[in-house]
């Protein structure tokens, strides 16, 4: 594994035979719809591949692990979920991570350039140009994304629980969690220095976006071996909602409620009980140590972005 960021060499084993690991209900059975689609592709290209459908992320982590074993190459259909959980699985190894993103929100696929079209993804896949990413690690679990509490655990447990598709769900969940919300103590430890804060959330982000294209951490690298660790402060609910549609510019953080400071490692609690998610999936609960393992996972991605 490379030691440094930055573009890395292609992925040259050409003889790597494919596993699609198919989430039969990602995006809505979008994955199941698409998956013709994909193999059309390899098939006109006489790649080998074979076709694995999970059952829950840790039987595609399963999966994947005995892809590599095997010498196959995984390459995740399915949204942020399944990909966090088997990129977190391949983490310190040499075999890179394929990615057709066919989820609601799509976020590490969409900061990495990687398109929805899934022949234009899998086409990426094919090409072999990688690039090595961080990974986040919060009570020894593993996430490629962000992780977020407070406010975020509400919302994303009422957008697991919806069946509406696309950015809706996320905008129906924070308006939902929004309507009940009050505000929590949350106390940031970095080495010596303890924080505490009072009002929504705190996210710490080693991507930059998540929610379906919200940059709630714009300047969030994916390669720099840091945190941004992203505070919301109490304000009133009628402020707090005006500044949603910040969100998908990355603007809120001009706000003077928002905080951010950068970190590789922390601790994080707070005065009530939480749920940390990350990349869209219930990851552990509070208390929390989370740390970077930096440059820890090669992803197949766009010439331009490698």
């Amino acid at each position: 594994m490379e030691a440094t960021g930055g573009a890395d060499p292609r992925y040259d084993d050409e003889r790597a035979p494919l596993v699609l690991l198919v989430n039969p209900s990602s995006g809505g059975g979008r994955a199941l719809k698409l998956l013709p689609r994909i193999e059309a592709v390899l098939d006109a290209g006489r790649v080998p591949f074979r076709v694995v459908r999970t059952r829950s992320l840790e039987h595609g982590v399963e999966a994947a692990l005995e892809a590599v074993e095997a010498g196959e190459l995984p390459v995740v259909v399915s949204g942020d979920g399944l990909i966090g959980a088997v990129g977190g699985a391949l983490a310190g190894g040499e075999s890179p991570l394929g990615i057709v993103p066919v989820g609601r929100g799509n976020d590490l696929a969409r900061v990495l350039g990687i398109p929805t079209e899934p022949e234009a993804a899998i086409e990426i896949v094919l090409a072999g140009n990688t690039r090595t990413i961080d990974v986040g690690e919060a009570n020894g679990r593993r996430f490629l994304g962000i992780a977020s509490l407070g406010f975020d655990s509400e919302a994303n447990r009422i957008a697991n629980a919806s069946r509406l598709g696309g950015n809706l769900v996320y905008a129906y969940a924070a308006l939902r969690a929004l309507s009940a919300w009050k505000p929590a103590r949350f106390t940031i430890a970095i080495g010596d220095q303890r924080t505490r804060v009072e009002g929504y959330s705190v996210v710490v982000a080693n991507n930059s976006a998540y929610g379906g294209g919200m940059y709630v951490a714009p300047d969030a690298d994916l390669e720099d071996g840091e945190f941004d660790v992203v505070t919301i402060g109490k304000v009133g609910k009628l402020r707090f909602l005006g500044s949603l549609p910040k969100v998908f510019k990355g603007t809120h953080v001009e706000n003077d409620e928002v905080q951010v400071v950068r970190a590789s490692c922390l601790s994080l609690s707070a005065s009530r009980p939480f749920a940390v998610y990350a990349d869209g999936e219930h990851l552990t609960d509070l208390p929390a140590d989370l740390r970077v393992i930096p440059h820890a996972l090669r992803v197949l991605v766009p010439s331009a972005v490698a």
